[in-house]
Order: C-alpha cells, then structure tokens, then sequence
C-alpha cells in the first residue's frame, strides 16, 4: 500500500511539471584583490542549473532572467547576485576551512557523496541527541537505547562499520559496551551545521572505511563574517514538558576568532501514542570552545575544547540507567595552503578524547535481589597528516597518513543480595571483566588522485593499507578457557581502495563507482564477555578470532537537473565476505541469571558470504518561487548466503514527502514519513517482524522582526502508536513488552534571537 500511495504521487508531480524559457548569459569571474581570473567556480542558478569556470574565469549558464545565481569555490566566499549579460564577479578569498571532508568547488562532485543542511530555525523541534538528526535522511534509520542515546544505521551498516567523527577527523567513542553513550550522544544538535555523508567505501582519506563515513561539521560562523556576533535560542515541547536552551558568542578579525557554545536540556519522560509512560528521562550540559588564528592568509591554526556532562539518564531499552555519563574532547588543527607549485596545502590534525561513564541498575526491580554498577572508560588518541599535490594542471593527488589509538577499562561489580530464592546473608560481591582492559590501535596510510579528463569527464581512485594491533591485558578465566586457555595479542595489515568514473554535461551527471572497504573486529566483537550489548536480552560472547570484514561494493549513481525539479539516484550492491554477526550458540549457556530465557549466549562469528543490495531515489520540485516538494524512497535488502536468511537489523522501505512554503518573513512545511513492514528477519539472531506506520509532521516559523525567529511544530500530528524496527527493549526493562515505542503528539515552540 506505502508503494502504491508513493508511486502515485511521484507520478502526479512528474506529470505536473512545466517548463520554463531560459535565456542564455555569459560573464567571468575574477579575485577580488588582483582582478585574475578564477577556474573552477561552480555557477548555479536557482533551478540548480550549473556550469563552471574555465582557465580565464569565464562561464556560460541557462537561466531564467532577473534570477539569482550563487557563484561559490573552496578557497572564496560564496555571493549571490541576480544575472545579467557579461558581468564581472569579484569574489573574496574565504578562511580555510578545516572542518569539512565533502569541500569542492567542481560540479563533477562525487555523487555518491551528499551534504544534509541542519537549520535549526527550520527543523523547529528539539532533537534529544544528534543521532535524532538522521531520521528523515534518505537511506538511514536509527537505532537506539532509549531516547538519548540512538546512533544511525545507514543500508546494513551500523556501529563501527560506519565510521562517524567530529570535524574531519576527532572522535568520541562510546566506552558503554551497550551503547548508552554513543559518538551522536556527546555534541549537542543546535552544533551541528551540516552533516556531511559518503555512501560506501569510496574515499580512503579519512580513516579506514567500511560502509560509509558521517561527518559531523560543527559551525563556524567566523569564517563569514568579522566583529563580535552571538545568539540566544530556546525550545519546548509539551510531551514530558523538555525545554531545551543555548548560547552562541564568537569574535572575529583577520587574524583571530573565537567561538564559544552553551547549552542545557532537560527531558523528561514522554508518553506514546497509546499515552504510556516511556522512561526516557535525562539532563546534559554542554560547552565548547574553538579558537582560531590565521598567522598569515594561506595558514590556519583552529585549537577545539569540547566538554558534555549527562546525568540521571534512563534506558527504556536497556536493564540499567547511567546516573552520568561525561566525556573531553580537544582538538589541534593546522593548514597551509600554496606552499609550491606542486603542493597545493598540508594539513595537521592531532585530537585526544575522554569519555567517563556509570551505569546502575538502582531504580529497576532486580535491584532488590542483585545491586549492579559499571563504571568505564574510553581514552582515543588520534590524529592526520595530509599533503594535497598538484601533478597536472586538472589534477590532484592526495598523500597521507592517519592514526586512531583506543583503549578502554571498567569492570561491573554485583552485590548479590538473593539467588535461587534466597536470601544471602551477608550478601555475595562478585567482580565481572567487561572490557578486560583491552585496546586497538589502526594507524593506516593512503593516497587518492582526482583526475579531471576534460571538463565534462574526470576519475578519482585511492589506495589505503591498515596496520592493526589490538590486545586484552586482563583476561577473564573463563573468557581465556572459552577459546584455549591463551588469547595473543594480534595484527592485521588491511588493503582497502576504490576508483569512480564521473561525467556531467547539460545538467546531468552520473558515476559508477567501485570500491573495496575493510574493518577489523571491533573490541565489543573481540572481547566482551557475556555481557548485553545487543536490542535484545541475549548476553553476548566476543571472538578474538574474528577474521576483518570486507565489503567490496559498486555503485552507480545519477542526477539531473531541469528547469523545475531535479532527480537523483543511486543503485549499489555490496558484496561482504566475513560480514561479522551474532548467533545464538546452545554450547555457551548464559552465564548470569541462568535459568532465565533466553539460556544461551550469542557469539560474534564470521559469515562466509552476505551482501545487500539496494537503492535510494530523491526527487525535488520547485512548483514556484515560494512552493517545493521533495520525496525519497529507500530500500535496502541483505542476504547471509550461508544459511540463506536475511541479514539481521536491516531497516525497511521507507518514503518520505514534504512540501514548503516560504518567503522573506514566512515558512511552512508539511512532512510525511512511510516506513513499511519489515517481515525480512534473521531467525538465526531470534529477530521478529515489525509492522509498519506512516507519520506526519507540521512546522511552521516567522520572522516578526529583523533577526528574531520563532517557530511551531506538531509532531506525530495523528497520535500513532508506532516503533522502530531497529528499536527493542529488554525484557527486563521498565516497558516490559520488549519495544520502545516512539513520542506520541507533541506540541513544541522555538525562539532564536541573533546579535
């Protein structure tokens, strides 16, 4: 029926659509300061047609007269004027920007690869953590705890197999082998500018690569703009009475700029669509400071001090809660570009993070019989170097290294007050390893060309090798009887690399992409030892015998822009030798509560041969100057070869439709979300089918004087009671039904004033 309704409104706005007269305009585009001419300057006009720059700055576009076109490059500042015939555009060098891996000033951009805007002003809602943010991304579901710790999945890849970072490169990593304080957990949503998106293993250059890589790029508003600028912004929302508030303040000149961030939430417990409690409680303050120096035009210095404090958070999913969970993140940036002839720049990037974290089981019923508490830890140290070499006059080659150095500790110790029914007297203290203090190191080197054939044509291929050492220091007994009495320390040398073919002309570009992606075991795959990590009440057995998981991928990907709407796809295939899943294994009984079910473990194991295929479609439609609508369908399908059964927490077919009204003082925006049934479930890993749901959302905002914006939302406008499929609780949990359901209706305002 979703495929049905969705495939009928794609057809009625196809159809719908009419066409324009354009006009043809030339110009030339120069540097502001010296008057010479600019290549490589992406041309676009409002119906998203585009052209280039060639050697002498000069361009020719299909426009409509008296619209406005964007002129932007990597190294200067966008503008945005109305056209006219043979004009003249000066453009001014822009601050180097450090924090973006997706940066390009050719239209003959990786397709495969996409940038999602977050404008707080228009999303109108207060998102719990950034793994919030990911839910209306197209080809992505989310997978989470409770309602503050939830992370993406993107296709059939999820956790380490995406590869997630702050800024181009720092990282936060959980150190709660359940995932209660995931990377999205530790920066707050209102940060976030943009979320940047390669789908699948088709870059080399920033960090080992499996399925895909996330960039988080927090924003940096000096880079626009000099003198001293701020806003104030705050929400609320009526479903367990959140309110959410923060502060933004930055300086800039020339030479210096500094930027600091604030923010508190506080979230209550909300109610689902059927008007049950659901335990989603918590509080964080955040801050942040990022200081700028730019010793001369072609450097920058960027030093970046993160700090998150969590407290009384609530796991509906899981059979503890976190009293606090607390993490440090501080970064060093440099660059320097124009060095010489040949090397364009050379960058830096050095990043340490800290991450302390509880949990309890204090205020769930098996307190009374045994008091559990985890404390652990995560320590990443990490760091880039890159040189970006010019070896012909449309081509670059970029060389490198990078480093990610993870350790992590913490034991849980149990107070046993009962067992079999009794009473112990005194109580029994017993010390479970969770970690087993163990670590793993990845220091990998690379190097990508991007080679530009002629203007309409152009290849980019890379080839990158991992040297990984991982090891446990305190081992449990029975962990160490479980696979022969002795677990070495191991290492792995992992070849990666990709290579895509790129054409564009008269609007419409498309890419065939092949890429090789590999990724070592994860320390919750090698080490953790009977302990729940999973969406369900399995106590789960790492495998330090763990073969690295491979995922040889092809993409082909399209986009064409017209005079009203664009249309965009992409088609891929995967095929995964070593997939790393979880089976049931009825030779590991369970080690804790015995004689509740389930009685068995699972253990992380190796499949022989999986893949997925799968395909994502975007069509944006601009009926007027004011009017637009957008739809997406994404569908992923996995496959364990071995036992011919689907993969397990695969999310299902999902649409979405929205339409927006806007002008200078007004917007409006009607959003709707398809998720289909998902009956393709791994009997193997004990999944179950979910039904699907459709849900619709409503947002509205207005300007009522110059830089103060205020805004309203309806979310779940009808009240539906739904979950995810990716979303299940523990049994043992305060829901008891095994799921969590989503926030029933909820009512939210937002108020941001700019200085």
């Amino acid at each position: 029926m979703v495929k049905k309704q969705l495939l009928t409104i794609i057809f009625t706005l196809v159809v719908s659509i009419t066409f324009a007269q354009l006009t043809s305009f030339k110009g030339k585009v120069v540097t502001k300061q010296t008057n010479e001419p600019i290549e490589n300057v992406t041309v676009k006009s409002k119906i998203n047609n585009y052209t280039i720059t060639n050697k002498l700055g000069e361009f020719k576009l299909e426009a409509k007269s008296s619209s406005k076109v964007t002129f932007s490059h990597v190294g200067y500042k966008s503008k945005t004027v109305y056209i006219k015939n043979n004009m003249v555009i000066a453009l001014q060098p822009a601050q180097i920007e450090l924090n973006e891996i997706l940066v390009s000033a050719n239209p003959l951009e990786d397709i495969s690869q996409s940038n999602v805007i977050n404008d707080a002003e228009k999303r109108i809602s207060q998102p719990r953590s950034v793994g919030s943010l990911f839910k209306d991304i197209n080809g992505f579901g989310i997978v989470k705890r409770g309602a503050y710790a939830s992370e993406p999945v993107f296709r059939a890849f999820k956790y380490e197999q995406l590869n997630v970072q702050y800024d181009g490169g720092m990282k936060v990593l959980n150190a709660c082998p359940n995932r209660m304080d995931p990377i999205t957990t530790h920066v707050i949503p209102e940060e976030v500018e943009k979320i940047e998106i390669v789908k699948g293993p088709f870059t080399v250059r920033f960090g080992s690569n499996f399925g895909g890589i996330i960039n988080l790029v927090t924003k940096n508003p000096s880079k626009n703009q000099y003198g001293f600028h701020g806003s104030v912004e705050g929400g609320y929302e009526t479903n367990g009475s959140n309110y959410v508030n923060g502060v933004n303040l930055f300086y800039a000149n020339k030479k210096f700029d500094v930027q600091l961030n604030g923010s508190h939430r506080d979230f209550s417990n909300y109610t689902d669509g059927n008007g049950t409690e659901v335990p989603s409680s918590f509080r964080t303050n955040d801050y942040s400071v990022k200081v700028g120096i730019n010793p001369t035009e072609k450097q920058r210095i960027q030093l970046t001090w993160r700090q998150s404090y969590g407290s009384d958070i609530d796991h509906a999913g899981l059979p503890m809660d976190s009293p606090f969970d607390n993490s440090l993140l501080a970064g060093l940036d440099y660059k320097i570009t124009d060095l010489t002839n040949k090397i364009q720049s050379f960058t830096f990037k050095t990043f340490y993070s800290y991450v302390d974290h509880l949990m309890t089981n204090e205020k769930r019923p098996a307190f009374n019989m045994v008091e559990a508490e985890t404390p652990v830890n995560s320590w990443v140290y990490g760091g880039k170097t890159e040189f970006t070499i010019k070896i012909a006059n449309q081509s670059k080659l970029f060389v490198g290294a990078d480093a990610n150095l993870i350790e992590r500790k913490g034991n849980r110790t149990r107070l046993v007050k009962m067992m079999n029914g009794m009473m112990m007297m005194p109580p029994k203290t017993f010390v479970d390893e969770v970690w087993q203090d163990g670590s793993l190191n990845d220091v990998g080197v690379f190097t990508q060309g991007k080679f530009k054939i002629d203007n309409d044509f152009s290849i980019s291929s890379g080839i990158r090798a991992d040297f990984i050492s991982t090891s446990i220091e305190d081992p449990a007994t029975d962990f160490e009887a479980l696979y022969g009495g002795n677990i070495p320390s191991e290492n792995e040398i992992n070849l990666s690399g990709n290579i895509s073919f790129k054409y564009q002309q008269n609007g419409f570009q498309t890419q065939l992409a092949f890429g090789r992606g590999v990724k070592t075991a994860s320390m919750i795959e090698r080490y953790i030892n009977h302990f729940n990590v999973g969406v369900d009440p399995y106590e789960y057995v790492g495998n330090p015998n763990l073969k690295p998981e491979v995922n040889n991928q092809i993409e082909w990907s399209f986009s064409k822009n017209l005079s009203h709407f664009k249309l965009s796809g992409t088609v891929y295939h995967s095929f995964l030798e070593d997939y790393i899943s979880a089976e049931v294994n009825t030779s590991i009984p369970r080690k804790f509560m015995a004689t509740t079910p389930p009685i068995y473990t699972k253990q992380f194991v190796n499949l022989n041969k999986a893949s997925q295929t799968g395909f994502e479609f975007n069509m944006d439609y601009k009926a007027s100057q004011n009017l637009s609508f957008t739809s997406s369908i994404s569908y992923t399908n996995g496959e364990n070869k071995d036992i011919n059964e689907p993969l397990p927490q695969i999310p299902p077919f999902m649409a979405i439709l929205s339409a927006k009204y806007e002008n200078n003082k007004f917007w409006i925006a009607l959003n709707t979300r398809l998720v289909a049934k998902q009956n393709r479930i791994s009997n193997s890993f004990m999944e179950t089918e979910t039904p699907g749901f459709g849900t619709m959302d409503l947002r509205a905002g207005f300007e009522p004087i110059h830089n103060l914006t205020v805004g309203f939302a309806a979310l779940n406008i009808f009240d539906k009671a739904y979950y995810e499929h990716l979303n299940y609780s523990f049994k043992g949990s305060n829901t008891l039904s095994g799921k969590i359901l989503e926030p029933g209706r909820n009512f939210t305002t937002y108020i941001k004033y700019k200085f």
